[in-house]
């Protein structure tokens, strides 16, 4: 089977502290007598998964766990701190759908300006605009300023240019709650049709039922690490769904102790996958 994405030992850290409110002499003067204060926040540590084409990956965790963090190093908006990741064919990210726009410009223009963002040129965007623009339920909105619209309505034009493309690999943060009830069910509609062409897919959701119906294989993060990622969705998306109930996680990701012996003779997944 061909592979699509290969993510190896990645950690993604942020450097934190005192610097960023200190001028430059402030600086040099608290180099010089050791008053200077720098840490390091892993939002991402040593994350390790391989995805195939026609597979879907979910990724589950609690707010601040990596997900977003993860899927930014993935899509190659940011590079990694340590570790490796392989990319395989055109990648489309649907991240943070209402960023990137300028409230003064028309809809219209800032369909542009989101489609030069995505790499798209100005040959494609003439030819799509019209498709662009019903797709997104916007044709009375053309040249109205964007601030004026709502952010369901934002989120819809930022959505209908990100899915143009016929990616190989296709990034889903929390995207399937777009607009309301009705453009829901047709931007699922479409993002199945790609998943159907045969994209490898990485869906974030708070959905488990979600990740339960659509995902061959599911990575578990908590405050970055790594819990847990394998095939069996069910048992892992269970273990998780008791961590959310608990507070307690039932296994280890090292596979080392007796909970994690437990889980073993229950036949739960490994760490990597």
């Amino acid at each position: 089977m061909e592979r699509i994405l290969k993510v190896e030992n990645v950690s993604i850290g942020y450097k934190i502290g005192d610097f960023r409110d200190t001028g430059l002499k402030e600086w040099i003067i608290r180099r010089l007598t050791h008053n200077y204060h720098v840490e390091v926040f892993q939002a991402v540590q040593d994350v390790s998964f391989e995805l195939n084409k026609g597979e879907m990956l979910g990724i589950v965790g609690s707010n601040g766990a990596g997900k977003s963090t993860l899927l930014k190093a993935v899509s190659g908006i940011m590079s990694p701190t340590s570790g490796t990741i392989r990319r395989n064919g055109n990648v489309a990210a649907l991240l943070e759908l209402s960023s990137g726009f300028d409230g003064d410009l028309t809809v219209k223009e800032n369909a542009y300006l989101r489609g030069a963002m995505l790499g798209y040129t100005e040959r494609f965007m003439d030819e799509k605009i019209d498709e662009i623009i019903g797709y997104a339920e916007l044709r009375a909105f053309t040249d109205r300023p964007f601030k004026q619209l709502s952010t369901g309505m934002q989120s819809r034009l930022a959505f209908a240019i990100a899915s143009l493309v016929d990616p190989d690999l296709l990034i889903l943060d929390e995207v399937l709650s777009v607009g309301d009830g009705a453009f829901q069910e047709k931007s699922a509609k479409k993002m199945l049709e790609i998943i159907a062409g045969g994209a490898a897919t990485i869906l974030v959701s708070h959905s488990l039922e979600t990740i339960r119906n659509l995902c061959t294989k599911v990575l578990w993060l908590d405050h970055g690490r790594q819990v847990a990622c394998g095939t069996d969705v069910r048992s892992i998306c269970d273990a998780y769904d008791h961590f959310l109930k608990t507070g307690t996680i039932e296994f280890e990701a090292d596979g080392h102790g007796k909970e994690a012996r437990q889980q073993e003779q229950e036949n739960l997944p490994e760490k990597s996958c």
